[in-house]
């Protein structure tokens, strides 16, 4: 099973969370500031689960310094109403968000969605057939990474699972609601962010087609779509 890394200073928190995902089957491990969380991030991490509200490095901070260097997939455990948290948080990278307090079923739930984005099934890495590709954008879910025009994308877990879906659905207009169910894993819920922001950060790292054209291209109140080249 995967290994999360909690990083929350609220110790009686990360206690109860360590039984119940310990319960679950997934390898824990903890951090009480996002200093010691940030040291604490290895290969061997598969999620980590952060919290906003901490000493020493607030949970926008540690997220900020750990996409520097690491794609590891982070849910954040954001305070109840506090939308402006989620909103950069999503910028910053986090793949998901979960308002505090929350059910041990919802948070399983997030957890297990992230994880199959990621854990995806890995064929021989050196042979093209492994990659989904359109015009010249290649994807490879079994190494996690994706290129555009050759070069590597610096994409997160999600922002690569929602590439690997457009491209396999060119010049159609793809719903918030169908994106947030089929990449996501949630159904979309009321004043939900999260597809927007990951759209919007997925079309920043993507370069324009040769003809200059934005490749994903915004349909207001219908959803989005892979611009198809003339």
């Amino acid at each position: 099973m995967a290994h999360i890394l909690l990083i929350d200073d609220d110790t009686e928190l990360t206690s109860l969370l360590k039984e119940v995902l310990t319960y679950e089957g997934f390898t824990i491990s903890e951090a009480n500031d996002g200093e010691s969380g940030l040291a604490a991030v290895n290969k061997d991490i598969d999620l980590i689960l952060l919290d906003v509200m901490m000493p020493k490095l607030n949970g926008m901070d540690t997220l900020k310094r750990l996409r520097e260097n690491w794609q590891t997939p982070v849910l954040m455990l954001t305070a109840k109403g506090e939308e402006i948290d989620r909103v950069i948080g999503l910028e910053l990278g986090a793949d998901d968000y979960l308002p505090k307090p929350f059910s041990d079923r919802e948070l399983l739930a997030r957890i297990k969605a992230i994880l199959r984005r990621t854990q995806t099934q890995s064929a021989p890495a050196n042979k093209n057939s492994d990659a989904i590709e359109y015009m010249d954008i290649k994807v490879y879910p079994g190494k996690q990474e994706a290129y555009c025009q050759e070069q590597l994308l610096e994409l997160t877990t999600t922002e690569l699972a929602l590439l690997a879906h457009f491209i396999q659905h060119p010049g159609e207009t793809l719903t918030k609601e169908a994106l947030s169910l089929d990449v996501l894993g949630k159904r979309l819920a009321a004043f939900d962010r999260a597809i927007d922001m990951h759209v919007s950060n997925l079309r920043k790292k993507l370069p324009d087609t040769l003809s200059g054209k934005s490749r994903i291209k915004t349909l207001r109140g219908r959803g989005y779509l892979l611009v198809e080249e003339d």
